[in-house]
């Protein structure tokens, strides 16, 4: 299997970026921001189906979500990641004009020539 490329690897990030500015979510009860890296975790659960998650108790209480990571993704796997997440932020009404046509639009239309 082939690694994810650094192409792909960079034309995640304008979009997890457009997630982290546009979308509120819930973090202990109350409606906030996250990070374009905190998003990724969620985003990523939901893509792998949010099936069989290992979890595992915190060191101070809560909960964390262990072994999801796009690294871990082979080219293709990494692809199947961008294309959902797409779709994904499509449906969520993320507006994706801006940095990610300025900075990952093109790195997209390569990964997928």
């Amino acid at each position: 299997m082939s690694d994810r490329t650094l192409d792909q690897n960079a034309a995640q990030w304008p979009i997890l970026e457009a997630w982290s500015r546009q979308k509120m979510w819930f973090i202990n009860g109350a409606k906030t921001r996250m990070s374009a890296e905190e998003w990724k975790d969620v985003l990523t659960a939901a893509f792998e189906g949010e099936t069989s998650p290992r979890l595992a108790m915190g060191l101070n209480g809560g909960v964390v979500m262990l072994g999801r990571r796009t690294s871990k993704y082979n080219k293709a796997r990494f692809s199947e990641w961008l294309d959902w997440l797409l779709g994904a932020s499509h449906h969520a009404n993320i507006d994706l004009t801006g940095e990610w046509e300025k900075n990952a639009k093109h790195l997209w239309e390569q990964i997928n020539d």
